[in-house]
């Protein structure tokens, strides 16, 4: 584990973005660099195509978290 500086804005920005999406800050932190390595390797995918792909990796099946 490593110490990453990052500008105070962008801190701020990583912190409210982690209570609305009920992470820690280093959690979502962690997030956007993983989502944004991921599109960058990827750049001809959508973010959505991204994130169905992760899912499936994950052996996430989403019609059981949302019911259908």
């Amino acid at each position: 584990m490593g110490i990453v500086k990052i500008d105070d804005e962008l801190h701020e920005e990583v912190r409210k973005a982690s209570a609305f999406m009920v992470r820690s800050i280093n959690a979502q932190a962690e997030y956007w660099i993983k989502i944004g390595m991921l599109a960058e390797a990827n750049p001809s995918s959508s973010f959505s195509e991204i994130m169905r792909e992760q899912m499936q990796l994950a052996d996430v099946d989403v019609r059981n978290v949302i019911g259908g």
